[in-house]
């Protein structure tokens, strides 16, 4: 396998770890713990994960040039946080598949701004990968399907939280030019998980005493936090940001799937097509 077919893998198998990431929200949810908790938890629980397994492991990346310290802050804060509150403060507003859909305008703010930052080229093939995963995306989360909820706030909101999600690889990309993914990933976190205290509230922690809850938020932040970003940001060292945010709209399909596979929702025949046109889109990408 050639180094970017590895890293096609890590873009894809990363994205597929965040698409589960429900499997663990509806828990906390359902113990009584709010969206703002939830952002505390996985990323001041990336934080330390991460840092503890890097302190064992490899203590190198925590060394880096502080010309480095503004893009980890781009990365952490302005990406990985600021996207979180938007989402969450969008699906309070718009229906959940609207904010999906909001959300994935992402890859169409990168390749955007790769072509004007990078130079890197918008061709025929990442334009019509672009619309088919939007048009996919939008299927999945059955928006089509009518009776969505959208406001002009939410709308707001969502294309906010698109385009903070996005500023992950343009940020990332400018930080992997003197750092190793690990480093990036690594102090990501540091810093959303530091600025994310802001949103703390120890009363509302309670439910994590409770041993399912506590699960939960652990598969939280090992599966669907510290290991997608370690990926993820594997493969957009060795791949054009455009097309890793591009590869990544797999992430509502494997959500649409776990739905179906473990809470046993209904999937029709939008739904279904959506699924083939964000796998299209991905393919001929390849």
């Amino acid at each position: 396998m050639g180094e970017q077919q590895r890293a096609a893998l890590c873009i894809l198998t990363g994205a597929a770890l965040w698409g589960i990431i429900g499997l663990w929200n509806r828990r906390l949810l359902s113990a009584g713990l709010s969206p703002a908790d939830i952002v505390v938890i996985r990323n001041f629980g990336g934080m330390a994960l991460l840092s503890l397994f890097f302190l064992m492991r490899d203590r190198s990346v925590f060394r880096v040039d502080r010309a480095c310290l503004p893009y980890f802050f781009g990365t952490g804060v302005v990406s990985v946080l600021f996207f979180t509150i938007c989402y969450f403060s969008c699906q309070k507003i718009c229906s959940l598949s609207v904010a999906s859909v909001l959300l994935y305008t992402a890859p169409s703010f990168v390749v955007l701004m790769s072509a004007i930052l990078w130079k890197e080229p918008i061709t025929r093939r990442k334009l019509s990968a672009l619309a088919l995963t939007l048009c996919g995306c939008a299927m999945v989360c059955g928006i089509l399907d009518g009776g969505a909820t959208v406001t002009a706030a939410g709308v707001l909101w969502g294309l906010g939280a698109g385009f903070f999600y996005a500023l992950y690889s343009i940020f990332g990309r400018y930080a992997l030019a003197s750092a190793q993914p690990a480093t990036v990933t690594v102090w990501t976190f540091l810093f959303a998980g530091t600025a994310s205290l802001a949103l703390l509230r120890p009363p509302h922690m309670a439910p994590l005493a409770s041993p399912p809850t506590l699960c939960a938020a652990v598969g939280l932040v090992v599966f669907s936090t510290a290991a997608p970003y370690l990926l993820y940001t594997a493969g957009l060292a060795h791949t054009e940001a455009g097309k890793a945010s591009i590869m990544a709209s797999l992430e509502p399909v494997v959500a649409s799937l776990a739905g179906v596979i473990v809470f046993h929702e209904a999937i029709g025949l939008t739904g279904a097509t959506g699924i083939a046109l964000v796998l299209a889109g991905v393919y001929i990408l390849r």
